[in-house]
């Protein structure tokens, strides 16, 4: 059996794709693409597909991963390339790499995110950043299916700035670009849970849903603030592995004279 990990993206109109519904999608593009799946046993077998922390519905992303067991060998690449074909537009496999070492699950635990806020000044967005930042706590509350739960915003956030967004963008008024890295905890801090916490700690309120991609998702790095490549150690472990015999070992030398 060979594990493929996968680096997938949910873009545009995509975003708004729920987890089911890329379920549907991906597995559709399996079949399309012929993919040697394995699978579960059981009464209702199903392709063994693994998928790891994914995105809220709304929310884009370029930084989704997933793991799939094939019952026989494929390079990775084209695999990819296969997979892409039969998907549709917005949902992108990027990356692909066999699978050398275990516990992809454990190395997401940070993730880094973009907000755009349309309707709020750059400056505005600074000041409610600082406020947030300085609070040593940001209680803020989500609706659960146990009822409403009040929970911490601030602790999970490990970085957080503000900037202007860029000056060709479309479109006119002002816009902020909220730049954030949030650790991967229990019970989980979205997004949405910090623009809360924006809101109760400096009453920030933009006038239109921020539009929120995640940019990034893997290990993170405590002393130098920064998210790792989930992939890179197989790709590590692929370079550091010997190459597979192309054939039968060469005869050896003979060690007497030939015939005169």
């Amino acid at each position: 059996m060979q594990r493929i990990r996968l680096r997938y993206t949910k873009r545009g109109r995509l975003r708004f794709t729920s987890h089911r519904d890329f379920q549907r999608a991906f597995e559709r593009a399996l079949r399309r693409a012929e993919v040697p799946m394995a699978y579960s046993a059981g009464f209702t077998p199903h392709p063994k597909v693994s998928y790891a922390n994914a995105a809220p519905t709304g929310t884009g992303s370029e930084a989704e991963y997933l793991e799939i067991a094939l019952t026989e060998q494929r390079d990775p690449q084209k695999l990819r390339e296969l997979l892409d074909e039969s998907l549709p537009d917005g949902l992108d496999i990027t990356d692909a790499v066999e699978a050398r070492t275990s516990g992809l699950a454990d190395r997401l635990t940070a993730s880094v995110w973009e907000l755009r806020l349309e309707g709020v000044a750059a400056e505005d967005a600074e000041r409610a950043v600082a406020a947030f930042l300085a609070a040593g706590t940001v209680e803020v509350q989500r609706k659960t299916k146990n009822g409403m739960r009040t929970f911490d915003a601030r602790a999970a956030v490990a970085d957080l700035r503000a900037a202007p967004a860029p000056g060709d963008r479309p479109g006119q008024g002002p816009c902020a670009i909220l730049r954030l890295v949030v650790r991967h905890v229990t019970p989980a801090v979205r997004p949405d849970d910090v623009l809360s916490g924006l809101r109760a700690v400096a009453d920030l309120a933009p006038p239109v849903p921020a539009a929120v991609t995640r940019l990034a998702q893997g290990l993170f790095d405590e002393e130098s603030g920064t998210v790792t490549d989930p992939l890179a150690p197989d790709r590590e472990a692929v370079t550091a592995a010997p190459p597979k015999a192309a054939g039968l070992a060469a005869a050896p030398e003979p060690t007497g004279a030939g015939p005169a």
